[in-house]
């Protein structure tokens, strides 16, 4: 990639002009722009997610990287999942939402972890919360936030050593 195009790509998913910022608002409010980078959460309803049920949680976030979105980096704690990304371009001007992406990971996982517990029922609170990053120094700091939550939670030394960690490429 050309400096050149290095800039335009770092303009475009931190810089607050270009497309139409567009919001919803249930409990949570939610604001959409697109060629925006994202911080996501959503948090288990009651579930614990041991080992194999966090590695099949982050296999799902990583369904569709690169397809549907660019994932800079995602982790699956026991019960909540932060993640970093980055929506494509369904056609030139209009990009994936944020309700169709965790709303695909969600769903698929929900039925994968009802199957497997053999049990019945939601196993995600309904709402995500998300954020649009503003700029590199917050991109970084979420970055390192979702590197190192599994440590400051104390369960692991080193984030190397979490089972349920994603370290993507940043857009650029």
């Amino acid at each position: 990639m050309t400096p050149e195009q290095e800039r335009s790509t770092r303009k475009s998913a931190l810089d607050p002009s270009g497309p139409e910022l567009q919001t919803t608002h249930r409990w949570l409010p939610h604001w959409q722009k697109g060629g925006s980078v994202y911080f996501v959460t959503f948090r288990t309803l009651g579930v614990d997610l041991g080992v194999e049920l966090r590695r099949m949680v982050l296999d799902a976030c990583r369904f569709f990287d690169g397809r549907r979105y660019d994932l800079l980096a995602a982790v699956v704690m026991p019960d909540h999942v932060h993640l970093l990304l980055l929506p494509l371009e369904q056609e030139p001007g209009r990009w994936w939402s944020l309700a169709s992406i965790t709303h695909s990971i969600k769903s698929f996982t929900a039925k994968e972890i009802n199957r497997r517990l053999h049990r019945h029922g939601a196993v995600w609170m309904q709402e995500s919360f998300d954020r649009i990053v503003r700029d590199e120094t917050e991109l970084f700091e979420k970055w390192q936030y979702i590197e190192n939550n599994p440590v400051k939670a104390g369960l692991c030394k080193s984030p190397s050593a979490w089972d349920a960690l994603h370290r993507g490429k940043l857009p650029w």
